[in-house]
């Protein structure tokens, strides 16, 4: 798969033949001929190359979100491989290094401007604990600013880590959270109310309403000291919440740029069904993975995405690279790497596309460290389990056509909030349900088939229903 763009050797590249670590590269390339599965993309995750550090044997399938192996220097390819940089092996030593011992991170002249750090100030990147549930980053990356909401909001997803406190102690936790969300609500209503869509107040009263019941709800359950019903009830009502703040956006919020204003964009989101065939799994066997597509953050490669599930493109598409790192399709039989339009026959290509926080729009064709951004947090990071990101040439930012992958762990170069990913790779949603059984693709599985379930009328431009 493809890679960040290529830059200039410098005197830190003799560190990447002692010093194991990973890194990803949108269609793992790997050099040498070692046999592989299928020719994949190789999106690659940890060092995506036999060159770059140690080599390790795979270990076995990963069987659970919880088992967090460190990630492998050496991953497996397909015909199609591109080298992994030096450069990049030393970029991930040196952020490695700063993320595990706080040592000091090495100064390149190559990388940034007399008035930027050379790696991103890790002490900035982990400043505090990530959110990784799929849903709540969804709602976070909403475009709204209603304060109101968001007060609502929080204390609510923080039941999450407060039920992290072993036993019935979890509820005191809960119980304060709960407090502070019904306060929050019944403070900033009128507020609230105000921030929708006129053509959606309505609808988002009546969920307030519901809101505020399920709060009650909430804290009976609480006040029963019923710890198994609370997680239940605290995603019914971070439901609803998501559903007020989704009534806030009122029309799309920024314009595409002129010379990418003519593809298929999605304006909005979208949900779709992933109907995965495993084979190997007596337990599982036909899987459907459910995933919110993101084109508030991304449009335009979500929007070419929804156009090429709407071409079938992916239906009954092997699954072409499972290494326990990331699970990755896309690539078409034949010698080309990507989706051929059939009405120009040429390979489609889309840009880089990544928002950063507090952006009104997304930045195009450059990685956020070639913008000298380090400290700029993305809009959709890779913090969940299922984070889906396309995948591209390694030295070419805008190659991204038909290759996605989904990430299935963390390693010591990737955690939340502080990994090598960000930035460097377009990611556009996230698989809400069902994302803990990716850990069980195989190579070979088939994708059965993918359906927009909704989101469809977002699309614009589709090139699907163009004829040829």
């Amino acid at each position: 798969m493809p890679y960040p763009a290529r830059r200039p050797t410098t005197g830190t590249d003799h560190l990447v033949s002692t010093t194991p670590t990973a890194t990803l590269s949108a269609r793992l390339p790997g050099p040498g001929p070692e046999p592989s599965p299928p020719r994949p993309h190789h999106m690659a995750a940890a060092l995506a190359s036999s060159r770059c550090c140690c080599r390790r044997p795979s270990p076995p399938p990963l069987q659970a979100r919880a088992r967090r192996a460190v990630a492998r220097c050496a991953l497996a390819g397909g015909e199609k491989r591109n080298s992994f940089s030096w450069k990049e092996c030393a970029i991930s030593v040196a952020l490695s290094v700063g993320l595990i011992s706080g040592a000091p991170t090495l100064g390149s002249s190559a990388y940034a401007s007399p008035l930027e750090p050379v790696l991103p100030d890790v002490s900035v990147l982990i400043s505090g604990p990530p959110v990784k549930d799929p849903g709540a980053l969804l709602r976070y990356a909403l475009p709204i600013d209603n304060k109101a909401i968001r007060e609502v909001q929080k204390p609510l997803e923080d039941i999450t880590d407060s039920l992290k406190v072993a036993g019935v102690r979890a509820l005191d936790s809960v119980e304060r959270n709960v407090r502070q969300a019904s306060r929050a609500l019944d403070n900033g209503r009128g507020v609230i109310l105000i921030g929708l869509a006129e053509s959606k107040r309505a609808n988002g009263e009546e969920l307030l309403d519901k809101l505020a019941v399920g709060l009650d709800e909430l804290q009976r359950i609480v006040e029963d000291r019923n710890r198994d019903a609370v997680a239940p009830k605290q995603k019914e009502l971070l439901q609803y919440v998501g559903i007020v703040e989704e009534d806030m956006v009122d029309g799309f919020p920024y314009e595409i740029p002129e010379e990418y204003s003519n593809m298929p964009l999605l304006k909005g989101r979208a949900t779709v069904d992933m109907k995965v065939k495993i084979k190997d799994n007596p337990n599982i066997e036909d899987c459907v993975f459910r995933i919110v597509l993101d084109g508030y953050n991304a449009p335009v490669t979500a929007g070419n995405f929804v156009d090429l599930v709407e071409r079938k493109f992916y239906d009954g598409m092997e699954i072409q690279r499972a290494d326990g790192f990331v699970v990755q399709t896309g690539d078409p039989e034949g010698p080309a790497e990507g989706f051929i339009d059939p009405s120009t026959g040429k390979i489609r290509t889309i840009p880089l596309e990544i928002m950063v926080d507090g952006d009104k729009a997304p930045v195009y064709g450059e990685t956020l460290e070639e913008l000298g951004r380090y400290k700029a947090q993305t809009k959709l990071p890779f913090n969940a389990f299922g984070t889906m990101a396309m995948a591209r040439e390694e030295f070419d930012d805008n190659s991204a056509s038909s290759q996605v992958f989904w990430l299935l762990k963390e390693s010591e170069l990737t955690p939340s909030n502080a990994n090598i990913l960000d930035g460097r790779y377009a990611v556009f949603g996230y698989v809400t349900e069902n994302e803990d059984f990716l850990a069980d693709v195989k190579v070979g599985d088939v994708i059965e088939s993918i359906q927009v379930v909704s989101g469809l009328d977002n699309l614009v431009n589709p090139s699907y229903k163009i004829v040829g």
